[in-house]
């Protein structure tokens, strides 16, 4: 019986470490193509391939959100006064802020909710949705760059999406380095200090 019952310990504890390691090089080997390209908040083209910018905190939101999309713009936005103070931020790291719902989230909208945060628009941090244009397209390129950070979401029907909690870093080549939840669990120590080890 003892027997059996190692056997059957040493079964599920393969299994979790298998099921964690699984996921620890998923995350390890996620990248954003680099030929996803998108509009930011002034409607000027951006695509991830050409922009070699150091480090990148990567945001999903919708304009809508009641809640957590909020309350993570606000956390990095006293993060980024952490970056200015030392001179990093639009250099060395920038901002990029991805929404998820882009048929209501037009760069006028964009525009809006950051000055409704007092955001400057200098092209430091950048807000990206689709060309009215080429919606659809552009719907599926976002959902490729979600798809790639393991970033899931979905309208129920009312507007009101269901969607992951996660902010991501990615290097200059848009590979992950590290993930990072929202809303009021964003610690942005955290953050700050993986930025600081990665820029040293």
């Amino acid at each position: 019986m003892k027997k059996i019952y190692l056997i059957c310990s040493l079964t599920v504890f393969i299994g979790i470490a298998a099921g964690i390691s699984f996921f620890l090089i998923r995350d390890a080997n996620a990248k954003i193509p680099a030929e996803v390209t998108l509009i930011d908040q002034n409607g000027d083209s951006y695509n991830f391939g050409k922009d070699h910018t150091k480090l990148k905190l990567v945001e999903f939101i919708y304009t809508h959100c009641p809640d957590i999309c909020p309350t993570t713009t606000e956390k990095m936005i006293d993060l980024k006064k952490d970056f200015d103070k030392i001179g990093v931020f639009g250099k060395d790291i920038e901002f990029l802020t991805i929404t998820i719902d882009p048929y209501r989230d037009t760069p006028e909208i964009l525009t809006s909710y950051m000055q409704g945060f007092e955001i400057e628009n200098n092209n430091q941090w950048l807000f990206l949705t689709g060309d009215k244009q080429n919606i659809k397209r552009d719907r599926q390129e976002m959902k490729k760059v979600a798809d790639a950070m393991q970033f899931q979401f979905k309208d129920p029907g009312n507007g009101q999406f269901i969607h992951s909690t996660f902010t991501f870093l990615v290097d200059e080549n848009n590979k992950f380095i590290d993930k990072y939840p929202m809303g009021k669990d964003f610690n942005k120590k955290e953050v700050y200090d993986t930025v600081m080890d990665k820029l040293d």
